[in-house]
């Protein structure tokens, strides 16, 4: 960062009983006060380059031995621009960087410090620092332009303006043409070998801006349309990440309040909360409406993080729309844990409603006509979304409150011609049987009937025959299926025997009755205990008929194996 240095004296500005004097053999005559500082200091440098103190000790009636009261209340900058310019007056040292070029600059303006009051007065000094050096650093521009603006707002056009100007047009060099440092901070770009500036060099710098300045330079970026919609959105997604923390992961309640017998320290830390959660929400929804329509500017990833953030800041409906329609649209490109959308009256459950509407803007794109291309690309889609969904499945089923429901309402959401196979849907329907083992054996049976037993694979299919929290029925159906695959395979000269360890676990099962689906239908009445042991019976039923038949299979297909090593035999012997 470039600086400036005028004067030469040694700084002799002193403070003594909340009053800021000079060390002089001369009394001081003028008495100027900044908001609440005090200064005592003398007519004779100050009047000789500030043309506002001229005219306002001319409009003074005052003893002359008394010195002149003047209130400089609304000066820019307050104290510490207005000490600049009083030490510039003095001859004192002073150093002069972006950092403090626009509070000195708006300061020496209003005390029309200009070349009418004096040749060579400050003005003039500070106009030929912003342009020779200012505007021609990169970080010098953006700290100039971020005072600015915090001083003046938009008011200080001779200051904001070439800020802007400077900015993006560097931003518009080719990477190439670089030579200025800038931060880059990307996890693993600093261990990586790179020769190249990175066409994204400069999204963190101006993401230290204010949210109405940072809107200011992208848009004023895009309207040149020299860059890519990938680039306007990796600033964005950047601007976002620093300003607008994931609720996923720093938790927290949005919607906390302090009751009145609790002290005033805490209604003030409510307060200033209430205020930068006000801060966050106007932060989110300009970056919202900044989002290049074209598709890939973001990644789908990026808009659910965005819509985690209007849940939590409380965004206006507008705003959420608009991020479950883009992230619908994109929901391929993100992974389990991005549905995770925490509520804000309570971070640690999740808002299963706003995951449902993102995947029900994904499926109603289906309903649409699309060309040949497109189908093809939506059906890669539609896989890779249904892995998704179903993870996310098992991650809401570990929440032992989670009701039964409203999981298989979820789970219902995909048409079943979506899922190709159901290993996925069975991890999550094993997982919200573990996590809720006090579930009757009506809805055990209900949740299992999500799962397709013709669409697991073979792994999935052997581990939940043995499994204990599957109904004996699904059990049942599994080894149907087991037994259809045997069948299936029999034109072939080796057919694998039937999986004999399963119609032992299926028999042992139907002895003993499984205890527990028969409690979940007893209460403790002498009338269901019928209907209980003719379950009992039946259950038995299916799987002594399930083991004769398995053992049928297994004799046919011994029979077909000597058949054709008999058949070989004859060959061989002629």
């Amino acid at each position: 960062m470039k600086y400036m240095k005028l004067g030469s004296k040694p700084d002799t500005f002193y403070t003594e009983q909340a009053v800021r004097s000079v060390v002089s053999d001369i009394p001081a005559d003028l008495i100027i006060h900044v908001n609440n500082t005090k200064y005592q200091l003398h007519k004779f440098p100050l009047l000789l380059k500030c043309g506002l103190l001229q005219r306002l000790c001319s409009d003074t009636e005052a003893d002359e031995q008394l010195p002149v009261p003047v209130a400089l209340h609304d000066i820019p900058g307050g104290e510490e621009a207005f000490e600049i310019c009083a030490k510039f007056c003095y001859g004192i040292a002073i150093s002069i960087s972006a950092s403090n070029f626009v509070p000195a600059a708006l300061a020496a303006r209003f005390l029309r410090m200009t070349e009418h009051v004096a040749k060579g007065n400050l003005v003039s000094k500070l106009d030929t620092f912003f342009e020779s050096c200012v505007l021609h650093g990169w970080r010098d521009s953006i700290a100039a332009l971020q005072a600015a603006w915090r001083i003046s707002g938009w008011s200080e056009s001779r200051i904001v303006q070439p800020c802007v100007d400077s900015i993006v047009e560097k931003i518009l060099l080719p990477p190439s043409q670089v030579a200025w440092s800038y931060t880059y901070t990307r996890p693993g770009y600093a261990k990586r070998p790179h020769q190249s500036v990175p066409k994204d060099w400069w999204t963190e710098d101006i993401s230290e801006l204010d949210i109405e300045v940072f809107r200011s330079v992208v848009s004023t970026v895009r309207a040149t349309r020299m860059l890519p919609s990938p680039l306007i959105g990796e600033a964005l997604h950047v601007y976002a990440c620093k300003h607008l923390p994931d609720p996923l992961y720093t938790g927290g309640s949005a919607n906390g309040h302090a009751s009145q017998s609790q002290s005033s320290s805490f209604t003030a830390a409510a307060a200033a909360a209430e205020e930068a959660l006000a801060k966050q929400r106007r932060v989110l929804e300009t970056v919202v409406t900044m989002i290049p329509g074209d598709v890939g500017s973001v990644t789908g990833r990026f808009l659910l993080r965005l819509l985690r953030v209007a849940n939590y800041v409380g965004a206006s409906s507008s705003t959420r729309a608009q991020l479950i329609r883009q992230a619908g649209s994109q929901l391929d490109e993100a992974k389990a844990v991005d549905l995770l959308i925490p509520l804000p009256s309570d971070p640690q459950a999740y808002d299963v409603g706003a995951a449902e509407a993102v995947l029900e803007y994904f499926l109603a794109q289906f309903q649409r006509p699309a060309a040949p291309d497109e189908r093809r690309r939506m059906s890669v889609a539609m896989e890779k979304v249904v892995r998704i969904f179903d993870e996310y499945l098992k991650t809401i089923a570990l929440d032992s409150e989670f009701p039964i429901g409203k999981f298989i309402d979820l789970a219902e959401c995909l048409p079943g011609i979506a899922r190709s196979d159901h290993d996925g849907l069975y991890r999550a329907v094993d997982t919200y049987l573990k996590e809720h083992p006090d579930l009757s054996k009506a809805d055990r049976k209900r949740l299992c009937r999500l799962i397709d037993c013709r669409k697991l694979s073979p792994d999935e299919r052997a581990q939940a025959v043995s499994n204990d929290r599957m109904p004996l029925r699904t059990i049942v159906q599994l080894l149907f299926v087991e037994q259809e695959r045997t069948i299936g395979a029999g034109g072939s000269h080796s057919v694998a025997p039937p999986d004999r360890a399963s119609v032992d676990a299926v028999s042992r099962l139907a002895a003993t009755g499984r205890e527990d689906e028969a409690a979940a239908m007893d209460h403790r009445s002498d009338v269901h205990r019928p209907r209980r042991a003719g379950h009992e019976e039946r259950a038995q039923g299916e799987a002594a008929a399930m083991t004769r038949s398995l053992s049928a299979s297994t004799k046919t297909a011994a029979r077909k194996d000597r058949t054709v090593e008999e058949r070989g035999s004859r060959l061989r012997n002629k």
